[in-house]
């Protein structure tokens, strides 16, 4: 690796303060990106600003409606939440599901949606159940947070400090993983809102990342079983077709786990 200078914050402050000093700062939290990505020498920060001791960025909270997980939380926290598996089972599950127990064990909710891989589990999530991206300078929509490959609203130097989660009506995730990475071919995520919207997001088979299917949503309002998806029809248009699986079979993935996610 290159040579870089390595910092601990104690604060969100101290580490946006932190940032603003390197010529080329990065921000690390569980590190399953930035670490890889430095020893294959693609990236070679100045500076690398640990968030993972910030305390204020650690916790899950349920309070009203929703439930708010804080940014520097792990998969594995958030899987054995009782309050997240009281509160949204789906969520729960869905991070039980990430990679191995080692990478449960580091990975954090707020690196990887600030990373934004294609294929990584919560984005489904969060765009499914319309939740908000706090950072410490405001709060984002889910609709609006996304914007393709490893791409997101955040701001140079912004930092996500939690994740609200409007607590659903009903919710299911189920994903088709890679064999190796156990990132999702596949993985989908649905949702029906205590108002009666049905959200439907997928993740790891769009060529734009994290998207909504409005063919799934449109039957599901209608009737929110299964069986509502025999008939729909999945456009391959901008799926992934590569090594790891045709446009097609992502196409029928995405049909598949969407019912295995409402039998859920």
């Amino acid at each position: 690796m290159y040579e870089t200078t390595y910092h601990r914050a104690s604060s969100v402050d101290e580490a946006a303060t932190m940032f603003t000093k390197g010529s080329e700062s990065k921000y690390l939290a569980g590190g399953h990106t930035l670490i890889p990505v430095m020893k294959q020498r693609l990236a070679s920060p100045s500076d690398i600003i640990d968030l993972g001791k910030i305390k204020e960025l650690i916790g899950i909270e349920a309070s009203g409606d929703a439930v708010t997980i804080k940014a520097a939380t792990t998969h594995c926290d958030v899987a054995i939440s009782k309050t997240v598996q009281m509160a949204i089972p789906a969520l729960a599950h869905l991070a039980s599901l990430i990679g191995d127990p080692a990478v449960r064990h580091r990975g954090t909710i707020g690196g990887s949606l600030a990373n934004n891989d294609p294929a990584a589990d919560y984005a489904a999530a969060v765009l499914a159940i319309g939740a908000t991206i706090k950072t410490n300078k405001r709060s984002i929509a889910a609709d609006d947070f996304f914007e393709g490959l490893f791409a997101t609203a955040l701001e140079e130097g912004e930092i996500i400090t939690a994740v609200s989660f409007p607590i659903p009506a009903k919710a299911g995730y189920a994903k088709f993983p890679h064999p190796a990475s156990r990132f999702a071919l596949a993985g989908v995520f649905v949702s029906k809102t205590k108002s009666g919207e049905v959200r439907v997001a997928v993740t790891g088979a769009s060529q734009s990342g994290v998207m909504r299917v409005p063919a799934i949503e449109s039957a599901l309002q209608a009737d929110w079983s299964a069986a509502a998806l025999d008939d729909v029809a999945i456009s391959e248009d901008g799926l992934l077709n590569d090594l790891h699986g045709s446009s097609d079979y992502r196409a029928h993935l995405i049909k598949v786990m969407a019912q295995r996610a409402l039998a859920a």
